[in-house]
């Protein structure tokens, strides 16, 4: 008998823009007519609406993006409440849409502190308006093997080096675990920057 070692297939990444405009109550009805499709993500934004599969690919790499980033704020004890994708949504601001990720840091309040957006095959940072509407602090983007990160500043996304919510980040030996095929030796290689307590 013998073991595969080569690396698994990935599923695909795929979106749609439906063509035309839609009001909030058309919006609603698409959405509860495709209920809890799996690996579905619905977005809204000023009428348009976008469909987006979510393939294994992409929730590999949200996943243990996830890990690591919740592994440094244990590490650094910063209280935070993980809460993933849940849909962030106002009528009153025509936007609805799910991060991959997302945090409160410190306490809960009436939007996450910071949100994970992972592009593999398509992204801008255009796609920052729907954040910016609900006045989220930081977004950080994960495309092209990299991440961008972006800070709130006077209602405007600006690029920053580095996060002002976790200063004490590394995001080159964080995008390099990301990127290891192997997660238990991305895992070692991350917590070797903290020391032994």
């Amino acid at each position: 008998m013998t073991v595969a070692t080569s690396r698994p297939v990935l599923t695909e990444t795929q979106s749609l823009t439906l063509p035309g405009r839609y009001n909030w109550e058309e919006f609603q009805a698409i959405q509860t007519a495709l209920g809890q499709t799996v690996s579905l993500r619905i977005t809204y934004l000023d009428g348009v609406i976008e469909l987006m599969t979510l393939g294994e690919y992409h929730e590999s790499i949200k996943t243990i993006i996830g890990f690591l980033v919740e592994l440094h704020l244990f590490n650094q004890g910063i209280e935070f409440y993980p809460v993933g994708s849940a849909t962030r949504a106002s009528r009153e601001k025509s936007v609805s849409f799910e991060p991959d990720e997302s945090y409160y840091l410190g306490e809960q309040k009436e939007q996450p502190d910071l949100a994970i957006e992972v592009n593999v095959t398509s992204g801008s940072p255009q796609k920052l308006e729907k954040y910016q509407r609900l006045g989220i602090q930081e977004v950080w983007m994960w495309q092209a093997e990299k991440f961008s990160i972006y800070v709130l500043e006077e209602n405007t996304y600006q690029a920053f080096p580095k996060s002002k919510l976790l200063p004490d980040l590394d995001f080159e030996l964080l995008a390099k675990c990301v990127l290891m095929p192997s997660r238990l030796e991305a895992i070692q290689t991350f917590t070797a920057q903290y020391p032994q307590k």
